[in-house]
């Protein structure tokens, strides 16, 4: 049988993420070959690996004599492939995955490693419907069957409770939506010309500058319409940023979203400068503002701890974070973070925050912002700030269109499994002295 080449990228792709490279990079480089329909295929299949590694590593580990821990990583990697076209990939015939498996197999490890790849996914396929872990410890059903760190399901369930740490981890385990973000134009007007191209949106409640892609690939609308594509979470950053106008810093600025959609807000009242550490982290902001044109945007290489601007009038600092509210859309970060990735991000936060507050002009705003889920990361990072300098103040939006999205200091809070959106945070900071 002739292994196909989809599996052998999605190999390669599992590979390139086990030595550090992020998933999103790993996949345009090593899908990018691949037609339109096999990569699409192989995204599905990859990702969603990755979100359920933990699940498949449970199930994998009951037919596997020594455990899983004593496999080889290429292996692994091919039974967890394997096993999550048996158990989630439908329209895969089961013959197709395990004979798909064991070549693919032959085509990196010795003969004997191809046939014990053959002889436990046959008994994955055989036992399906007794796979479920049986025990009745919640941290550890929702860490193994949920597919997440014992870390971060035991520190969630410490603030959240086992109820709403049970839907996060099941948000985290779900496709997630295309949602696009029309800049230039109004929602009414992008609807308008998605449907004359065959192109199916909805609006988004509780999001008023998103669309969902009901039917359609991102390709095609970004072709129809100026839009970027926008998890309405980072939207409502930017909306609830309510820039007035002038000089406004994005000093963490890549991807670029964010800083796009706070240009196509104040058009004609102010200039936007995005900056960013690394020139190449700019590349796609790049060229969403060159494929969308006439946005009053400026880009920038600069360390956002030696800000390059001696001052403006709003400064948005979307920090480096855990990135613990976007596991659905970047899953392999789940099995990359580490409790002390997230003390040393916290401290990095900090010196940001100090490092950037003296270019704030008195009557200024300060935005901070992550796409996290933690405390320290978020309300405990922007309290101590206000300890440190007292000259800066909570000062949320005037008005606002979505108050059960503002926790009760006004600091902008989503979560995971509420809307369906990344989960986020925001706190709008006054200097007033």
């Amino acid at each position: 049988m002739r292994l196909t080449p989809s599996r052998s990228a999605a190999l390669h792709i599992m590979r390139a993420i086990r030595s550090g490279e992020l998933a999103d990079r790993a996949f345009a480089r090593l899908a990018g070959p691949l037609d339109v329909r096999d990569r699409a295929w192989v995204h599905e299949l990859v990702y969603g690996t990755l979100r359920l590694r933990g699940r498949l590593d449970f199930v994998l580990d009951r037919f596997v004599k020594r455990g899983i821990a004593a496999l080889d990583e290429d292996v692994l990697d091919i039974l967890r492939l394997g096993a999550y076209q048996l158990l989630e990939m439908h329209s895969v015939p089961a013959h197709a995955a395990v004979s798909q498996s064991v070549e693919l197999t032959k085509s990196v490890r010795e003969r004997s490693a191809s046939g014990l790849v053959n002889g436990v996914l046959q008994s994955v396929q055989r036992a399906q419907a007794e796979l479920a872990p049986e025990t009745t410890h919640r941290v550890e059903f929702l860490s193994q069957w949920g597919s997440h760190p014992g870390w971060l399901i035991e520190r969630w369930v410490e603030r959240f409770g086992e109820s709403v740490t049970a839907q996060i981890v099941d948000a985290n385990n779900q496709r997630p939506e295309l949602y696009i973000r029309p800049v230039g134009i109004s929602v009414q007007d992008a609807m308008v010309r998605a449907t004359a191209a065959g192109i199916e949106l909805q609006p988004v409640e509780s999001a008023p500058d998103a669309l969902h892609v009901v039917a359609g690939r991102s390709q095609d609308v970004l072709t129809s319409l100026p839009a970027i594509v926008q998890d309405p979470a980072a939207g409502l950053v930017a909306r609830y940023a309510a820039p007035g106008g002038g000089v406004i810093a994005d000093v963490c600025a890549a991807p670029g979203g964010k800083a796009i959609a706070i240009a196509d807000q104040v058009v004609a009242r102010g200039v936007v400068i995005a900056c960013d550490i690394a020139a190449s982290r700019l590349g796609r902001a790049l060229e969403n503002a060159h494929r969308i044109g006439a946005l009053p945007l400026y880009f920038m290489v600069a360390d956002a701890r030696r800000p390059a601007l001696a001052h403006a009038d709003l400064v948005l600092l979307d920090a480096p974070c855990t990135g613990t509210g976007t596991l659905r859309r970047h899953p392999d970060g789940k099995w990359r973070l580490t409790s002390d990735d997230l003390h040393a991000l916290v401290q990095l936060q900090g010196e940001l925050l100090d490092a950037v507050a003296d270019i704030v002009k008195i009557g200024g705003i300060l935005v901070y912002a992550t796409c996290s889920i933690e405390a320290e990361e978020n309300q405990e990072q922007v309290s101590a700030f206000l300890d440190r300098h007292t000259n800066f103040l909570r000062r949320p939006p005037a008005s606002w269109h979505a108050p059960a999205l503002l926790d009760e200091v006004g600091d902008l809070v989503v979560l995971p499994h509420e809307l369906g959106f990344d989960g986020s945070f925001a706190a709008r900071l006054e200097r007033v002295a």
